[in-house]
């Protein structure tokens, strides 16, 4: 099995909650709590869960955008977590990131060639007229115009301006990006173009993703494998074939059951979920997912569940794993064959 370029083990990011005049610290919130994962060189891995599940905030640890508090980060081989800022500035090169908002991550006061040469100029991999030609190249990669390269982000759409921030981060060519939502800000149908191209772009040029999302509909088409987090930790990850047709977590199930399903004749059973998420400054004791969970039984809010393995390639932290039940999925049917042409 080939070494994993992206290695993960035991993050742990903790916010401090400070009160007073003094700022004294009275708690911690645990955004990420103790996150393990690894992916392989080309593989996609989608990581997923409700919004404050602390998906975003491993994601920027993985970059040392958000410095962790502890845990190990390997890259390729290297530990990242200890790097000095210049080697650190230098492997970023290798890893680079697409945010959420293609309105917020755009510089307004800078044209879209002054964006995308920046970076060729602070790694020192090009000037002049060979940047320039770099970003006429990487605008045509993500399917604009060269001649865009001389305006600005406000005179492009959603969609436009998302396609910019993918070029962006490809004009270092870097081996690792971390798409943070990159299409929950968009329209649907554009969504659909987005995650084409980002696809297309991993396949051509063997990049390796992690896909940070709340959709699972959307994860299920890009993803290798998928991590299901919940309240800072991971509670399922398996292959993605394996974890839509064969959920081992009642929280997995759950959110596949809110799939929107494009059949107006079938319907299909949700598992809504009973109260709130809880506060990650005050998670519960035992599982985490057991105040909300429909199996919940007594053993469920004194122990914690590890992650187990529950089937080939899939890990799973619930005690009653082999019970859950998936819920059901329209049959596709096969599509009509098509006559030849009159």
């Amino acid at each position: 099995m080939a070494e994993p370029l992206l290695d993960v083990r035991d993050l742990v990011k903790h916010f401090p909650v400070r009160r007073g005049v003094f700022g004294r610290v009275v708690g911690q919130v645990r955004a990420v709590d103790g996150v393990s994962f690894s992916i392989a060189p080309g593989q996609v891995l989608g990581l997923v869960g409700e919004s404050g599940c602390g998906k975003t905030t491993t994601g920027r640890c993985v970059l040392r955008l958000v410095e962790p508090t502890a845990g190990s980060v390997r890259f390729d081989g290297r530990e990242i977590t200890r790097l000095p800022r210049r080697e650190l500035r230098a492997l970023r090169r290798e890893m680079q990131i697409v945010f959420q908002d293609p309105y917020s991550s755009l510089n307004p006061r800078l044209t879209v060639e002054s964006m995308l040469t920046e970076a060729l100029s602070i790694h020192g991999l090009a000037r002049g007229a060979r940047a320039r030609a770099r970003a006429a190249e990487l605008l045509e990669l993500v399917g604009l115009a060269p001649e865009h390269a001389r305006r600005y982000p406000h005179e492009f759409s959603g969609g436009q301006r998302q396609r910019i921030g993918v070029a962006r981060a490809l004009a270092v060519s870097p081996r690792l990006i971390v798409a943070d939502e990159p299409v929950s800000a968009l329209d649907v149908s554009i969504q659909a173009q987005i995650l084409n191209l980002l696809r297309g772009l991993q396949r051509r040029m063997g990049l390796t993703y992690l896909f940070v999302a709340h959709d699972l509909s959307v994860v299920e088409h890009v993803s290798d494998r998928v991590a299901v987090m919940y309240l800072g930790r991971i509670v399922e990850l398996a292959d993605a074939e394996a974890l839509y047709r064969r959920p081992r977590h009642p929280y997995t199930a759950s959110l596949l059951s809110a799939i929107p399903v494009p059949d107006p004749g079938w319907r299909r059973e949700r598992v809504v979920l009973k109260g709130d998420v809880p506060s990650p400054a005050h998670p519960p004791a035992g599982c985490r997912f057991h105040p909300r969970c429909p199996m919940a039984r007594e053993r469920c809010a004194r122990e914690e569940p590890a992650l187990r393995e529950v089937g080939p390639g899939q890990v799973s932290a619930c005690h009653f794993a082999e019970e859950v039940q998936p819920p059901a999925r329209p049959a596709v049917a096969p599509a009509p064959e098509r006559g030849p042409r009159s």
